[in-house]
């Protein structure tokens, strides 16, 4: 018997979208239901033991499983689903491949600093971390066009969605993190051309992003020419909503 599998999202989350793009590099049907994580709803906090995102229901007949955590989910998905193989058959290669992936996890948790700071000094330690990190990136990439070269990978969907912050980050103001760095922006590009990638997310995301950053007043908003994006009418609303995002 076939499962049924649903994944629960969130717009925004980077982890979230992992998953997704590992279930659409499978070709494995899935239902999305996506939650506001500021209003949890009762049934989700019933079946996630951390109250994050993504969880993965996986139904069968009368029974079901839930999953919590992205690379458990994705390890998952690897090991029961027929479809492209994301992970490399070689032990070594695939130890190494997830530590990148760990990797990958760190340099989300510095963007979450780096996209909600209020304070500017903060922002420009934390681009400073940023463009080293991806500078370990770059002596790492090969020839691509994805981190193992011509075969997509777990790897891949990890960076993908940090990637994806950019995409928005650079419309607002170019931080010069990845100045220097031809191979990491040769493959940022490829990913952003991968259809799983660009299905990972609604066509509304971008905007999604700019609210989040002008809810938080983030210190990105006020570089360059940033500023402009902040008009009277978002300053108020900045001030006076209680909304969240």
């Amino acid at each position: 018997m076939t499962a049924a599998l649903t994944l629960i999202s969130h717009h925004l989350c980077p982890y979230v979208q992992r998953a997704a793009i590992a279930l659409l590099e499978k070709g494995v049907p899935f239902e999305r239901v996506y939650i506001d994580l500021a209003n949890k709803p009762d049934w989700f906090l019933k079946i996630s033991p951390l109250g994050k995102v993504p969880l993965l229901r996986i139904s069968q007949g009368d029974e079901e499983a839930v999953l919590f955590e992205s690379t458990v989910i994705c390890e998952y998905l690897e090991e029961t689903q027929p479809g492209a193989k994301l992970h490399l058959a070689d032990p070594l290669r695939r130890a190494r491949h997830r530590g990148w992936m760990e990797f990958g996890s760190t340099i989300l948790s510095d963007l979450w600093v780096y996209e909600t700071t209020q304070d500017a000094e903060t922002l420009e330690t934390k681009r400073k971390i940023l463009k080293t990190k991806f500078a370990a990136v770059e002596a790492e990439l090969g020839d691509g066009p994805y981190f193992a070269g011509t075969d997509f990978s777990l790897v891949d969907a990890v960076f993908a969605p940090i990637f994806r912050y950019f995409d928005v980050f650079d419309t607002i103001s170019d931080m010069g993190i990845f100045d220097g760095l031809p191979r990491v922006a040769a493959w940022r590009k490829a990913l952003a051309a991968r259809p799983s990638v660009k299905a990972a997310v609604t066509e509304d995301y971008p905007q999604r992003l700019m609210d989040f950053l002008k809810k938080h007043d983030a210190a990105l908003l006020r570089t360059g020419k940033a500023a402009a994006w902040l008009t009277v009418r978002d300053r108020r609303r900045l001030l006076f909503s209680t909304d969240p995002v």
